[in-house]
């Protein structure tokens, strides 16, 4: 078997006095898809944020790929890293937010081709290549001179997975990617995340759309009250759930 793609152990987050995340730990395996599903509050999107250092956590560790995210390591203490290092270690790891935090002044082509000419430092003509396949896979290509003010909802939040994806990333992360969507613009959103998995793609989503989660997921997790409380292949958690937490949150939403 191949190592870990991500290794939680232990991760505690702390905003004041609250307690977000309690000793969550994960294990996220290559090609493998983890839907976490929860109610509100319960730490998944704090979760997410810890994985790619946008969050600092308070306890515990974290790595992808084999490296700490936003640290070193120096005997038994964790040194953050500055912030030119936590960028190139983001940089393996995508991540598409609620809202798509779009640049409004660039058009399509531009947001997508952005980062992996700034940050990465790849050649212009070489990422504008791949920036035309990439909005072609999401089904955009004809927009690619459009500006995000004149997309719909989910056409810009497909701009924004291929923003992501421009950048090569081992792992991407989704934080309620259809939550800020009109129903009938969910469906070519997850048709988009359906094919990256089919691809193998690694993937953390945590959702609301249990039917993605029971179609595409390897393993759901349920969060509540900052803790894993059951995690297991979808037939089981959500069709067969062992804990009464578990049951009584999908007794409400499925």
């Amino acid at each position: 078997m191949s190592d870990p793609l991500v290794v939680a152990e232990g991760v505690e987050k702390l905003f004041g006095p609250q307690i977000v995340l309690k000793g969550v730990s994960l294990t996220v395996a290559p090609r493998e898809v983890v839907c976490i599903i929860g109610p509100s509050g319960s730490g998944k999107s704090t979760f997410l944020r810890c994985i790619n250092h946008l969050e600092r956590i308070d306890a515990g560790t974290l790595e992808v790929d084999g490296e700490l995210v936003g640290y070193r390591r120096a005997g038994d203490r964790l040194h953050e890293l500055r912030p030119h290092e936590v960028a190139s270690r983001r940089a393996k790891i995508g991540m598409v937010f609620q809202r798509f935090n779009l640049f409004p002044h660039l058009t399509v082509a531009e947001n997508v081709v952005e980062a992996p000419c700034r940050v990465l430092k790849r050649p212009k003509r070489e990422v504008v290549a791949e920036a035309e396949t990439l909005l072609e896979r999401v089904g955009l290509a004809a927009k690619r001179d459009a500006y995000p003010a004149s997309l719909s909802g989910g056409q810009q939040q497909r701009v924004a997975i291929a923003r992501a994806l421009a950048m090569r990333p081992r792992l991407m992360l989704f934080d309620e990617p259809t939550s800020a969507l009109d129903p009938e613009l969910v469906g070519e959103v997850l048709q988009v995340m359906r094919g990256l998995a089919e691809d193998g793609m690694t993937m953390i989503v945590v959702t609301h759309e249990m039917g993605f989660a029971r179609e595409v997921a390897d393993r759901v997790c349920f969060m509540d009250d900052g803790c894993v409380v059951e995690e297991g292949p979808p037939r089981q958690v959500l069709g067969d759930p062992r804990h009464p937490r578990t049951a009584a949150f999908l007794s409400k939403v499925l």
